[in-house]
């Protein structure tokens, strides 16, 4: 009963907090208003070691986002991760350091206190993925730890560089940093937020428990990287460099997803698909609209995971999204839910995602952009109604092929009341920030036949979708493969992985054995060897005894 309490209290405490923030930014958006508040810790030398916090619409929103995603979760961990299991204040401890985590990266300009929060978030989100005891938690743990530390390094490195500059609050200082440091930035970002070459990490990731993969990998960890580069994006201009690395891990992403059979994998690829277009649209200026995108991205995407989470737990803890046939006959309030942020996921109008999804889009034509970046976005944007449709094909149409030993009861009443919540705000949250917030956009003004490209590819992918599987399997094989192993990335990082680990173990043994040679260990081994050979003077040999007087006694002579 006391654990029950603890998540029905702090349930409670992060809903209320979050409704207190929203009601504060849209304030502070309306007046246009941002506030300081700085604390000074420390001084040494020309730097101020102080904390600073920032409070503007951008902040609060996306805090009262994590919020309220981290209160729905918390409800629906009540039963789905058992409340009377030993582990489980454990499990809604490490929720709120999470969270705590969240706010002191959002809240600071000041890029160490930055790093505080981002490596909570990396080792809050270890101990999460590694929160099931088995070697496949343990791998995909070590996986996610090491691929984040890599952008550590990055704004340790950024940290190190402005101390050259007299302070870290790069806020007040515009222009007049090294684009070296911005390049650092972008490195921790990408990493954070699973881009090519760091993409294999988000897939690994989904060992964790399904509502861990609902708050941290799809809608608050992932996009922390997307937000920080909103922070610092006056700072670079237009990259096409950037858009492409982007749009081939959303190109990526949205392939492999269609020959994926692991449901939580498919949604991590399809999180994975949304941050590649969060940051093509950021690198293309489309600022506000990334943004936008984030926040209605993280309703839906909670909620599919939520919903993907019951799916699991009736099956017996089976992922295979063939053993989910006819799902909908059992679980018809869940299957309702999950379609409906399929759907928002597609853009359909007139649901959250479309109206992100198709300004990105429509704003994005105005770009000098080639043809090729053009066709790459549309391509994805069909594509995700694709494996969305194949997700809705298994649930819905497919034959039944669930063990029929499994328990299927829809009676969980906190489950529903989150996964409700959830969906009330997928499917009003994008219209309720297009009227609530005083978006900078242009005027646009397409020809019909532009205007209704859009929802003529997402209709195109959803066929190419439902043909796809009457096609022979043996014809795509070899293609299934390639794509099965997100195009053979997972080889490529086990191959650096080990390489560098050998590499690494060569070396330490070249510097021990030196070290041995000439540090402690060979002058200790000298000392004793001397200490030996003394040790024979005082032996009191005779031998010994007469040699020394014959060398004195030749001396004094």
């Amino acid at each position: 009963m006391f654990k029950n309490n603890l998540y029905y209290l702090w349930s409670a405490m992060l809903f209320f907090l979050s409704l207190v923030f929203f009601y504060l930014s849209l304030f502070l958006g309306y007046n246009n208003l941002i506030y300081f508040f700085e604390y000074n810790l420390h001084i040494f030398n020309s730097m101020s070691l102080c904390y600073l916090v920032l409070l503007d619409w951008i902040s609060l929103s996306f805090s009262s986002a994590v919020l309220f995603i981290s209160s729905m979760v918390l409800l629906y961990s009540l039963q789905y991760m058992g409340y009377l299991s030993y582990s489980s204040i454990r499990f809604l401890f490490l929720v709120l350091l999470f969270v705590f985590s969240m706010f002191l990266m959002i809240m600071s300009p000041n890029l160490v206190s930055i790093l505080l929060g981002w490596d909570g978030l990396g080792l809050v989100s270890y101990c999460l993925v590694i929160y099931y005891s088995s070697t496949k938690s343990y791998l995909a743990g070590l996986i996610t730890c090491l691929t984040n530390r890599l952008g550590d390094v990055g704004l340790l490195i950024s940290i190190c560089w402005m101390i050259s500059y007299g302070s870290w609050h790069f806020m007040f200082y515009p222009g007049i940093y090294s684009d070296y440091i911005y390049l650092l930035v972008i490195l921790s970002c990408f990493t954070k937020s699973a881009q090519i070459p760091f993409s294999c990490w988000l897939p690994a990731a989904m060992a964790a428990p399904t509502p861990v993969s609902a708050l941290v990998h799809s809608s608050t960890l992932v996009t922390a990287g997307v937000y920080l580069l909103i922070r610092f994006y006056s700072y670079f201009s237009f990259n096409m460099y950037m858009i492409f690395i982007s749009l081939i891990t959303m190109l990526m992403s949205s392939i492999c997803a269609l020959f994926e059979y692991d449901l939580k994998k498919i949604i991590a690829l399809s999180t994975l698909s949304q941050l590649g277009l969060m940051m093509s649209s950021l690198f293309m200026g489309l600022t506000e609209l990334s943004y936008f995108h984030l926040i209605t991205h993280a309703m839906f995407k909670s909620l599919l995971f939520l919903c993907s989470g019951i799916f699991i737990y009736y099956m017996n803890d089976n992922q295979d999204i063939r053993s989910m046939g006819s799902v909908c006959i059992n679980l018809p309030m869940t299957t309702a839910c999950f379609n409906i942020s399929s759907l928002s996921l597609c853009g359909i109008p007139f649901l959250s995602g479309f109206y992100s999804k198709d300004l990105i889009i429509e704003n994005s034509l105005f770009n000098n952009l080639n043809l090729f970046v053009f066709i790459m976005f549309y391509i994805s944007l069909g594509l995700t109604m694709g494996y969305s449709f194949r997700l809705f094909y298994y649930t819905m149409i497919y034959m039944n092929n669930h063990n029929p030993m499994s328990l299927f009861k829809d009676n969980f009443d906190y489950m529903k009341i989150s996964i409700f919540m959830l969906t009330i705000f997928s499917v009003v949250i994008g219209c309720m920030i297009i009227w609530l917030m005083n978006f900078d956009l242009l005027f646009l003004l397409f020809p019909m036949y532009m205007k209704l490209m859009t929802l003529l590819l997402i209709s195109l992918g959803g066929w190419v979708s439902f043909e796809g599987f009457f096609f022979n399997y043996l014809f795509f094989i070899g293609f299934y493969f390639f794509n099965n192993y997100m195009w053979f990335m997972y080889s490529h990082s086990y191959y650096l992985y080990n390489s560098f680990y050998y590499m690494s173990i060569n070396s330490s043994n070249k510097v021990l054995s030196w070290g041995e040679y000439y540090g402690g260990m060979g002058i200790s081994f000298y000392l004793l060897k001397l200490s030996n050979h003394c040790q024979i003077y005082f032996s009191s040999s005779l031998k010994i005894f007469l040699l020394m007087f014959i060398f004195w006694f030749v001396i004094l002579i």
